[in-house]
């Protein structure tokens, strides 16, 4: 069943965010499809994630299709202008891309190119509009389409820090919603308890809301996020019970597992994002009960 169908269907869907190689050679990308084939009902393929040059998420996205998984892709606006976003868009519907995730995308100057201009020709509101018009048979300069696309689309809450900014969020998802989003992907969970909070705002959304579980892989990798990153809320007594654990790596897993256990009664799906770790997917979703 495709994801589209589950999703209208409320049943509990399964992604799998995937970066593309800094390079041609997919060996390792085509690998670890192949383990989470079957496990996952998509595959989530990021665009210029973190603003490092790599293959782009439409052709990450084709591989995946290529190996039998339903590849949803990103698209972010900062690193090209509305008609290149337009041919893109119009490109992944006839390679066969059924769903896509409108994103911001990173500061530029994070990054690994960080001469790069951005281009931010449009905004969220403003490609997702664009994404509906195509489906509508026009383009952004009003001229009719021979064939139009046809997507599933979603978009993304940014992390937010505190119950002020997670409102503002909530706010700003339903403008989003309003223009064409038809789910939502979540910043990863690491308290189950915290983001119980933004789903008692978020229900009224009216659509799915799939939160990311972000695998933490390491006591330092976990630590890390607890420092720099206020907005995850991440719990100290995680930190604790992977440093006191003898199989730390198995630990980390275990913890995936977990929060996607307790997020099954709150969301209708998890975005799994193993950091390059996907062969253990297949693990967390078994500790998970799935």
């Amino acid at each position: 069943m495709s994801f589209r169908k589950r999703l209208l269907a409320g049943e509990f869907v399964v992604l799998a965010e995937m970066d593309t190689p800094k390079g041609v050679d997919i060996s390792d990308l085509i690998n670890n499809a192949r383990r989470i084939k079957g496990s996952v009902d998509a595959v989530v393929v990021p665009d210029m994630d973190k603003d490092a040059m790599r293959i782009s998420a439409l052709g990450g996205g084709v591989l995946m299709q290529q190996q039998g998984l339903e590849a949803i892709i990103r698209v972010c606006f900062r690193d090209r202008n509305r008609v290149a976003l337009q041919g893109e868009i119009l490109s992944a519907h006839v390679l066969g891309i059924q769903s896509l995730i409108v994103v911001p995308g990173e500061d530029v100057s994070l990054g690994d190119h960080i001469e790069t201009k951005a281009v931010n020709d449009l905004d969220e509101i403003g490609l997702l509009k664009a994404i509906q018009s195509l489906e509508d048979g026009v383009d952004m300069a009003g001229f009719d389409l021979k064939g139009s696309p046809s997507f599933t689309v979603g978009c993304t809450v940014a992390p937010y820090v505190d119950e002020e900014e997670m409102k503002r969020e909530i706010e700003f998802t339903e403008k989003k919603i309003v223009a064409g989003a038809e789910f939502v992907i979540a910043p990863p969970v690491y308290d189950v308890d915290w983001f119980a909070k933004f789903m008692e705002g978020a229900g009224s959304l009216g659509v799915p809301i799939i939160p990311t579980v972000f695998l933490l892989k390491s006591v330092g990798i976990a630590r890390y996020i607890s420092i720099n990153e206020p907005s995850a809320h991440l719990p100290e007594d995680l930190i604790t019970r992977i440093r006191k654990s003898s199989d730390r790596a198995n630990e980390c897993v275990k913890i995936a597992g977990d929060t996607i256990k307790s997020l099954k009664a709150l969301s209708q799906g998890v975005q799994i994002d193993a950091l390059g770790w996907e062969h253990v997917i297949p693990a967390i979703l078994e500790h998970a009960g799935m």
